[in-house]
């Protein structure tokens, strides 16, 4: 009977843990994870375990937590020491947040290979998936990619697009993406290993980077068209959420439409309709109607439900 492949794991957040799922329910072996330190989270800031170690420890796998896999320290030489004593054949990497050095990527004897969420080489880099809708894609996808010391610059086993609708998030099209990357990496594993799987180098062309999102990038500037912010909105839910000024309240948007051109002559950011069907507000050519919200302290809500408990109306303006 044929010993069943022995997969190091790496990987921190929910779309990780959708693919080290996978990886289990397929029957590899996992004899080892890492993932990032455990981070305070919550209103009582309590330590939280990352999604992938919470499937660790579910299913018992011995877990790593290193702050950094680079340089001389104990810690990551410890870590180190303990990845070349776990017998293994290949290590796959989603979502992990630390960088590998070349250290690190030389020890799996079928390399290191990584589930990224984009159609490479578009959106290199940290969030690819935010910075697909934002800049209005209209499709993204998963590669399978063999890492290298380059910022996901390494040829591609396999990849799969995937269309964007015009009502996707970030939310959505990561569950669609982490489904498809944990069918993908279970699929190509055996060939991987068996180096039966063509590798076909990144072109040099079309090459972006997805930088990480920062909430400086949150507020809603209303010189810009609608569509754009409409994106904007999209591409931020559910974090960190788009944001506008009201009353010297923060306020976030969570979902709005960009409208046919208008001819009013209002200032950008004015309320030009606040009902049950949204608050609209002029932008640069064109208006923008938001349709859930969420004040301080409060819950997202639909337009109408938002409007009772907060009395915006037509005139005021946003910043």
């Amino acid at each position: 009977m044929t010993e069943p492949l022995k997969v190091v794991f790496a990987g921190t957040p929910e779309f990780a843990a959708i693919a080290l799922r996978a990886i289990l329910g397929a029957g590899f072996h996992v004899p080892l994870i890492f993932t990032q330190p455990d981070r305070q989270a919550g209103r009582g800031m309590a330590l939280q375990a990352s999604a992938v170690k919470q499937v660790a420890l579910a299913h018992g796998i011995p877990v790593l937590q290193p702050q950094s896999l680079k340089g001389n320290t104990k810690e990551a030489d410890a870590a180190i020491a303990q990845l070349q004593a776990t017998p293994h054949d290949v290590m796959v990497v989603a979502a992990y947040g630390l960088i590998l050095p070349q250290q690190v990527l030389n020890i799996p004897p079928a390399g290191c290979i990584n589930i990224h969420a984009s159609l490479l080489p578009r959106w290199r880099g940290a969030a690819p998936i935010h910075r697909a809708i934002q800049a209005g894609d209209g499709e993204t996808g998963v590669c399978i990619m063999r890492m290298e010391a380059g910022l996901d610059t390494g040829p591609v086993y396999v990849r799969s697009a995937l269309a964007i609708t015009p009502s996707d998030t970030t939310a959505t099209l990561h569950d669609k993406l982490a489904a498809l990357g944990g069918q993908m990496i279970v699929a190509a594993l055996p060939e991987i290993v068996a180096r039966t799987r063509h590798l076909e180098p990144q072109s040099a062309d079309g090459v972006t980077y997805a930088a990480k999102i920062e909430k400086s990038e949150a507020p809603l500037d209303f010189t810009q068209s609608a569509q754009t912010l409409a994106r904007q909105i999209r591409a931020f839910t559910p974090f960190p959420g788009a944001t506008l000024r009201w009353n010297d309240q923060t306020l976030k948007a969570f979902s709005a439409d960009a409208l046919v051109e208008t001819a009013s002559k209002s200032n950008t950011g004015a309320v030009l309709q606040a009902d049950a069907l949204g608050i609209v507000v002029q932008c640069a050519s064109s208006a923008l109607r938001i349709t859930e919200l969420q004040k301080p302290g409060g819950k997202r809500l639909p337009a109408k439900s938002f409007l009772q408990s907060l009395p915006i109306a037509v005139g005021d303006l946003f910043q």
